[in-house]
């Protein structure tokens, strides 16, 4: 078993690869192994394991991350069914400052995507009851929280389905001005 770690078009985000073994009973996936991904973590810690499970085909969850000194690196893999999950860099003085990378997490892909500090996260649903499993390298800090909404045209991500269902909360963040000059990492 391995991982293979490939660097996203953002400085700090990572698609790792894990090798999937299959046979008759099912299958086997190493999904985290602290030695292997040693380069990306570098001394940071995974202090936090959260799960989500979102039911309906377009729904969208994000674009979530916390302010400094909170700032978190996250690990995300989807357990059950199919995401496109994206990361927005919001790091100031970043050559790809409000540029978006995204790619499809499934259990058959084995793919994780790693989201550096200073870069938001969200995720779109592609399949029904598709399941997450986050691994944060910092505690969830609700005075810290910050989002980008799914739709702010100064990101302009471009999601493979329409928008069917967002919370009330991602609704309405506030769009970025241009007074917002990223976030001091």
């Amino acid at each position: 078993m391995s991982m293979r770690i490939l660097a996203c078009e953002i400085d700090g985000v990572y698609q790792v690869e894990s090798s999937v073994v299959a046979d008759s009973r099912g299958r086997f996936a190493r999904l985290y192994c602290e030695d292997e991904l040693a380069a990306v973590l570098m001394q940071r810690k995974i202090v936090q394991v959260n799960r989500s499970l979102t039911h309906k085909c377009g729904a969208v969850r994000g674009l979530h991350f916390q302010y400094p000194p909170h700032a978190e690196m996250k690990l995300v893999r989807c357990l059950k069914g199919r995401v496109w999950d994206v990361a927005v860099d919001l790091r100031a003085g970043s050559p790809t400052f409000l540029k978006w990378t995204a790619c499809e997490l499934s259990p058959e892909n084995g793919r994780m995507m790693v989201i550096q500090e200073g870069c938001a996260h969200g995720f779109q649903v592609l399949e029904p009851d598709s399941e997450l499993l986050y691994l944060h390298t910092a505690a969830y800090t609700p005075e810290s929280e910050g989002a980008v909404r799914f739709d702010d045209p100064a990101v302009a991500i471009v999601w493979p389905l329409p928008v069917s269902e967002l919370s009330e909360r991602d609704r309405n963040h506030p769009l970025l001005d241009k007074s917002f000059q990223g976030l001091m990492i």
